[in-house]
């Protein structure tokens, strides 16, 4: 299972990587990620222009179960899990991309 989950996080993207830092950051912060948040902040980093790409990059993360998805009223709030976490860690440490400001975090 070791070799599985390298080969995953080796496969992420810049975007996947930025989702699960922002959703951690927003968990220390005690507050609630939603995919439009998330849209945003891609957008807002010159990511992607589409709502479907950010979609995309969120059911990717969740299917791994680096990501849980959570209905709480009219959003789907994001939650890292542990497996996220320990993922995000690896990216963090071998350097793989640069953090970016979420500009959703920034605004509040």
């Amino acid at each position: 299972m070791t070799e599985l989950f390298e080969e995953q996080v080796a496969n992420l993207g810049e975007s996947h990587f930025l989702v699960l830092y922002w959703t951690a950051q927003c968990e220390g912060r005690d507050s609630k990620y939603n995919i439009t948040n998330c849209f945003d902040d891609l957008k807002h980093c010159g990511i992607t222009r589409t709502k479907q790409t950010a979609v995309a990059t969120v059911e990717a993360l969740s299917a791994l179960r680096f990501l849980a998805l959570r209905g709480e009223g009219n959003r789907r709030h994001l939650y890292i899990s542990r497996h996220g976490a320990r993922a995000l860690e690896s990216l963090v440490r071998r350097q793989a991309f640069t953090p970016k400001p979420s500009a959703f975090l920034e605004g509040r």
